[in-house]
């Protein structure tokens, strides 16, 4: 059916364009012949083509250049006299009497076009005829290119200001009443074509019409260019007139492109000037015109307009253009109450985009319109339209790429409040969003209270959100997202220790209601927030009376004790472990025993109860070595105590050479080569050999378990704990017992069945250290001198 309808329209067109030529040679030979009889005769003829009502809008355009191209023909010989022998005046009498209404207008329009030109007559008497005259023709599709012709011909004639057919102002208001006359008919013709035709062809009609409204347009187009047409023709008279047409069609369609036309075509200055005017039309129009565009474009073009010259900001500050906009788009949303919510928050995206650009300095007004986002949303369930979230997204991030400081968007008070309407998924988006700005701008958030804000924004990354499982997440964007969660933490700073203290308080309200899975990301930051800090006040340890305790190193370690605890009930004992031995020196470095020694014990605590993967222990006791190693603020009781438990956690470490590597580590518990730091040989020496019996049993144990002795590696790493603490001056590390253990070394090297080149290569770099520290002389090579390699 439809291929069918196609078909019949191009035979319809084709035949229409064969009359047209045939007519036209015949009228081009009565003009060569200055027939004007004749000539008329066959115009009207060919015109009577322009008739048919079977073709669609885009056919009747075809068909209808056509006929222009031969009228522009006839218009160059009417206004050739001599050749017709004919006055103008005679000759607009003479085609009134074409026997159709459709041809006698086409060619009036063409005449009349010449009667202008000669200035016989005056041109707003012409034009009115002809604009009046047009109305004889009523069919939507003819109508409208008859009176688009007329638009075209009488274009450049005019009676505006810089007409060179008439000249004062009310040749101006001439002008302007023919277009918007034309306009007016034009429009109503348009518009009656929604009414034809039964329902079931809707779409397809609406596809016709939209063919056709620039016709409909141009006249505003037309409008504009007439530079006589100032500010205040422009208010007192165009545009009341332009806009009552608009509001009285009561056409959807019809509504949304010519207030579409109206912000294009004219000026900005004058939309600024005549903002009231224009925007009282918004709540006036059908509720399904799509103004939520219209209103966006003419935003758009202010903010551009603003964006031209610094010099223009107090233009819209005098005609208070927020404000009328503001309460335009409040009145739009409650006039259309059928308005989906995706419409209305694309409109306040548009008047925030507008405040930030024209603006930017008015805070109050951002914050105005996220409340007016706030009040539209109220009292709905979270949003879940992809569309609205976009928008929600878009209107959140204004603020952000603006001012480049999510400090600014913090003194927005309804700025979370507009947060708390996305759900679950587009909170965290927008969370990372925000901490995204926070690392790109390098911003420092320096006070508790905007900590405050800052983390009940981003709650949607700290805690779960109606009761979402963090289980149910995915593992790589989970990571992401409390990696940034932890970045965020170290950009949290104040000089002032109180406002410090209050911040940390605060960070660590919010992420211990995190969950088991979220601490080990966030505990970490915190705690060496925290001890930077502590650092910061080291030798402020005393107790001052009043209400509000300052922030001293004691009161702190009281927070990270409770802080690094709830690790351990996170099932990561490992970190928690490491972070209580952080602790213990940042208690050091403040002379703070006590509290140092509290942390070891955690840590042991830890070691027992938590830590019971064998790697996993062995790098826990290490730790544990190495730190307590750099401990100075021990008394000899505690010191004891502790260094006690590292030896004998040491000695029960699952595999034999892990046990001697943390064995011998812990000689060095036992001298600490500082001017005040303990040097107790004997323990040293009781270490180094207590290592060499548990190396001895590992190669024991290797060689009924594999046939072999094993490598040496365990002696020689031994034999250079040896020579350290020979070197550093213990008097329990002789010559002998080295030369003793190097013969041990080379005895089982010549003993195995398998040698290790590795293991050799190591005995053989540390023999070949003895025989270069011989060889350097001074006090080094005297006492290396005892030992033979």
């Amino acid at each position: 059916m439809i291929t069918s309808g196609i078909e019949d329209e191009d035979k319809w067109l084709a035949e229409g364009i064969a009359g047209i030529q045939h007519h036209a040679f015949y009228m081009h030979r009565a003009l060569d012949a200055n027939n004007l009889r004749e000539a008329l005769k066959y115009s009207a003829q060919l015109l009577s083509e322009l008739r048919t009502s079977r073709l669609s809008p885009h056919k009747y355009f075809e068909l209808y250049m056509r006929a222009f191209d031969e009228l522009r023909k006839l218009e160059m010989f009417f206004k050739e006299q001599d050749r017709h022998g004919c006055s103008v005046a005679d000759l607009y009498e003479l085609v009134q009497h074409a026997g159709n209404i459709l041809p006698r207008l086409y060619l009036l329009c063409t005449v009349g076009s010449v009667y202008i030109k000669s200035k016989d007559a005056p041109a707003k008497d012409v034009l009115k005829d002809l604009v009046e005259m047009c109305r004889g023709v009523q069919h939507p599709i003819r109508g409208l290119f008859l009176r688009s012709y007329l638009a075209q011909v009488s274009r450049d004639k005019l009676p505006d200001i810089v007409s060179e057919c008439e000249g004062d102002a009310d040749t101006i208001m001439d002008a302007v009443e023919f277009v918007l006359q034309n306009f007016i008919e034009m429009n109503k013709l348009w518009v009656r074509m929604e009414l034809q035709g039964p329902v079931r062809v809707i779409e397809k009609r609406n596809k016709e019409r939209n063919e056709l409204r620039d016709l409909v347009g141009k006249n505003l187009h037309v409008l504009s260019q007439i530079e006589g047409i100032d500010l205040e023709m422009y208010k007192d008279t165009v545009l009341p007139r332009i806009l009552e047409q608009v509001v009285n069609c009561k056409d959807e369609l019809a509504q949304y492109y010519l207030m579409d036309c109206i912000i294009q075509v004219f000026p900005d200055e004058y939309h600024l000037q005549t903002l009231e005017t224009l925007l009282g039309a918004c709540p006036q129009l059908q509720p399904m015109v799509d103004i939520k565009t219209v209103l966006s474009l003419l935003m758009e073009r202010l903010s551009n307009y603003a964006a031209s010259s610094p010099e223009l900001l107090p233009e819209f500050l005098q005609v208070e253009a927020f404000a009328k906009l503001s309460n335009a788009i409040g009145k739009v949303i409650e006039a259309q109450v059928d308005m989906p919510v995706v419409g209305a928050i694309t409109l306040y995206v548009s008047l925030l985009t507008f405040t930030l650009r024209v603006h930017p300095d008015r805070l109050d007004y951002v914050d105005q319109v996220l409340g007016a986002c706030v009040k539209k949303l109220s009292g709905k369930a979270k949003l879940e339209d992809t569309k609205a979230t976009k928008q929600v997204v878009a209107l959140l991030s204004a603020p952000l790429e603006k001012y480049n400081d999510i400090v600014t968007a913090l003194t927005l008070s309804n700025y979370p409040r507009v947060m708390d309407h996305l759900d679950d998924g587009t909170n965290k988006v927008m969370a990372m969003v925000i901490i995204q700005s926070i690392m790109t701008n390098n911003t420092c958030i320096s006070t508790a209270d905007k900590v405050e804000v800052l983390f009940e924004l981003i709650k949607g990354l700290i805690k779960d959100l109606d009761g979402t499982p963090v289980d149910e997440l995915d593992e790589e964007d989970f990571k992401e997202e409390q990696n940034s969660v932890a970045r965020l933490i170290h950009m949290l700073y104040n000089d002032d220790p109180e406002e410090m203290l209050k911040i940390i308080c605060t960070v660590r309200k919010h992420i211990m209601t995190g969950g088991a899975k979220r601490l080990p990301f966030t505990v970490p930051p915190l705690v060496f927030s925290a001890l930077k800090l502590i650092r910061r006040l080291q030798g402020q340890d005393g107790e001052v009376d009043g209400e509000e305790v300052p922030a001293t190193p004691k009161k702190i370690f009281q927070l990270l004790n409770q802080t690094v605890e709830a690790l351990s009930y996170a099932q990561s004992p490992e970190l928690a472990l490491r972070l209580y031995l952080q602790c213990a020196e940042a208690a050091n470095d403040s002379d703070l025993e006590p509290v140092a020694y509290e942390c070891f014990t955690q840590a042991f605590l830890l070691y027992e109860e938590e830590v019971a993967d064998s790697k996993a222990q062995v790098t826990a006791i290490h730790l544990v070595i190495g730190t307590l190693q750099r401990m100075n603020v021990f008394g000899v009781e505690n010191r004891d105590t502790l260094t006690h438990k590292a030896t004998g956690y040491s000695a029960k470490l699952l595999k034999k050479p892990d046990q001697c590597r943390a064995v011998y580590a812990c000689s060095h518990l036992f001298w600490v080569d500082d001017q005040d730091g303990i040097k107790d040989g004997e323990r040293v020496l009781l270490c180094l050999k207590r290592s060499l019996r548990i190396a001895n049993a590992a190669q024991q144990m290797a060689n009924v378990a594999r046939g072999s002795s094993g490598p040496i590696t365990l002696f020689v790493e031994i034999l250079n704990k040896y020579l350290y603490f020979f070197e550093k001056g213990n008097p329990q590390i002789t010559g002998a017992a080295i030369q003793g253990l190097i013969e041990l070394i080379k005895n089982m090297q010549s003993d195995t069945t398998t040698p290790d080149r590795a293991s050799d290569a190591f005995f053989a770099s540390a023999l070949r250290y003895i025989q270069f520290q011989k060889e350097k002389g001074g006090a080094m090579g005297e006492l290396y001198n005892t030992i033979n390699v």
